[in-house]
């Protein structure tokens, strides 16, 4: 027999204030049996019928299991890559601590919202790099987010086309078990304008392909200014370097491959449903299995406990006859 809980120190409490009251109760009646010196040997029978009742009611409270059945089980999930802009004007502070900041916090609660899916990361500003693999490990997971950064990608601009590109070829890997597109998510995370003149020939194979691309902008219309080794980052012309959300790239992206565009500014965070819109995308069945499982069985030990306190209520015993 399995227990689906154990005696907490609360529950151990309660059996020994019941047994400690009962022997009170018990040594009280037997004591006035003798001063009256009549029969109290009756007394037991209630005591037999309590204790009986009041142990099943605890056994019924733990969660007996027992009677092995067979179970199917169903693994469905998706593969989610996550690309991220790591080009210098995500270092900006218009979002707080910093635009890369803000995206690591909210990486690492879309990681705990897909446990059961594949997750890769892929940054990237000009040129794109693979992070993390698609994986089910939330930990390596968290790890590889903690350490971004904008030192680890040459920052020569920004182009949309190689982590998009990189992203689709992974996707269509021989080795996914996913094979249903429709089970396959890109989120691209960014504060900029695309530079690259590539992008609009592989967005067309995704459009192609019915693989859902989500867009994130990450930053205010404001904008603000670039730190560079402690000062701020002049242009051409001497003036302080101003970056600044644009997000119409990110729209018409989103646009063209039937998905939606979300936003980190100021006022407003729209992760949580960027998550639900993922949440609602429907998954691909990966493998099932039979697992064999042992039922609660609590209901039993309760019905004969109930019973046995009808019988108690119901059925009077002298415990002292005079």
């Amino acid at each position: 027999m399995n227990w689906l809980y154990s005696l907490t120190g609360l529950e151990m409490a309660f059996v020994l204030l019941f047994v400690i009251f009962y022997i009170a109760y018990i040594i009280r009646v037997v004591s006035i049996g003798r001063k009256l010196r009549t029969p109290f040997g009756q007394v037991f029978i209630k005591t037999v019928v309590r204790t009986v009742y009041f142990a099943l009611l605890v056994i019924a409270l733990m969660g007996p299991s027992f009677g092995e059945t067979k179970r199917e089980v169903k693994s469905v999930g998706k593969d989610i890559f996550v690309l991220v802009d790591l080009s210098q004007s995500m270092n900006a502070t218009d979002i707080q601590p910093s635009r890369l900041e803000k995206v690591k916090f909210e990486l690492k609660n879309i990681v705990e919202a897909f446990n059961s899916d594949r997750i890769g990361v892929i940054i990237f500003s000009s040129e794109a790099f693979m992070q993390a693999p698609l994986t089910f490990d939330q930990n390596a997971l968290n790890l590889f987010i903690e350490t971004l950064n904008t030192s680890l990608v040459p920052n020569a601009g920004t182009d949309f086309g190689p982590p998009l590109r990189m992203a689709l070829d992974k996707l269509n890997n021989e080795d996914s078990p996913i094979t249903q597109q429709k089970s396959k998510v890109i989120v691209l995370i960014s504060d900029g304008e695309d530079f690259g003149e590539d992008t609009e020939e592989v967005i067309n194979e995704i459009e192609d392909q019915n693989i859902k691309l989500f867009t994130l902008g990450v930053g205010t219309s404001r904008g603000s200014k670039l730190m560079e080794a402690g000062q701020y980052k002049k242009d051409n012309e001497g003036k302080d370097v101003l970056t600044r959300l644009d997000n119409r790239t990110l729209r018409q992206l989103a646009k063209e491959t039937d998905g939606e565009y979300f936003e980190i500014n100021e006022t407003n965070n729209d992760v949580s449903r960027l998550i639900n819109t993922i949440n609602n995308i429907e998954g691909e069945l990966r493998d099932t299995r039979q697992v064999d499982v042992s039922a609660n069985r609590y209901y039993y030990f309760l019905a004969a406990a109930l019973l046995l306190i009808l019988l108690d209520v119901l059925v009077s015993i002298k415990t002292i006859k005079i």
